[in-house]
């Protein structure tokens, strides 16, 4: 049987003969099912017409993503056997490329829009799936790979931990590694703290696409977990979203911008 993702948000669903009726992460608010309605594509049809791209971000960084572009677009973070949130599609080549870079133990993921082919993938890579217990309803392709966390922060490697900062989903998940940025360390952050085109800000939305912000008491929450991280890089959902330097301050004055502007 056919496995079927959604061709608005990615999403996998289990093997069926149809496609699923409805996708439920796009019918939340948070997204959206286009004008044209709900379009599906099956595993096989995406790895006719795309491939993997994976290089280097930066030293002991490499980004995973899917060419041409498909859903939202997001592309991984791959750093010392943690492949950072996922993609839809993972070729021969770009699997090779990951071993070679050492492998992949754990996929840990910061929110649902980014849960795509996580369970192919983890297959395909022997690794473990993490994500929050917060958004187990959100899981749209069950697997026994998947293990969910709890709590506020959990470690998945050598420097690099899982800090839960709620928001855009309230599992929403950053992952900060202590070795990136030249040691003075990174966080990577998905879309949970987002990464815009003025680099000396960063913003954060309840919906993006549908553009509902956050309340600011949620917001006031956040800037409190993140003043308690270190890192100085910030590295976004999609290829070229970084805040190079200064990324610790920029996040909680643009938490401070954000709950002005509410006010």
């Amino acid at each position: 049987m056919p496995v079927f993702h959604c061709a608005t948000c990615g999403a996998q669903f289990p093997p069926s003969d149809a496609p699923p009726a409805t996708c439920p992460i796009c019918e939340d608010e948070r997204q959206y099912v286009p004008v044209g309605g709900q379009r599906w594509v099956t595993v096989a049809e995406l790895a006719d017409g795309h491939h993997s791209r994976v290089e280097e971000v930066e030293p002991g960084l490499l980004g995973v993503g899917v060419e041409p572009g498909f859903a939202i677009g997001q592309r991984a973070l791959h750093v010392g056997g943690l492949l950072w949130d996922c993609v839809a599609l993972l070729d021969a080549a770009g699997a090779a490329a990951l071993e070679a870079a050492g492998g992949v133990h754990t996929i840990a993921i910061s929110h649902p829009h980014y849960y795509t082919g996580m369970a192919d993938l983890a297959e395909r890579l022997d690794a473990r799936i993490l994500l929050h217990e917060a958004d187990r309803r959100w899981i749209t392709r069950p697997s026994d790979r998947i293990e969910l966390w709890s709590g506020e922060r959990q470690e998945v490697g050598d420097g690099l931990e899982l800090v839960r900062l709620g928001g855009h989903f309230d599992g929403g998940t950053v992952c900060v590694w202590a070795g990136g940025a030249e040691g003075r360390g990174a966080l990577l952050s998905g879309d949970i703290v987002q990464v815009i085109p003025d680099r000396d800000w960063v913003s954060f939305m309840y919906s993006y696409p549908n553009l509902i912000p956050l309340p600011a008491r949620e917001i006031a929450r956040i800037r409190d977990v993140v003043a308690g991280l270190t890192f100085d890089r910030i590295h976004g959902a999609w290829w070229g979203t970084v805040v190079d330097a200064g990324g610790h301050a920029k996040v909680l004055r643009s938490a401070d911008r954000y709950i002005a502007a509410l006010a």
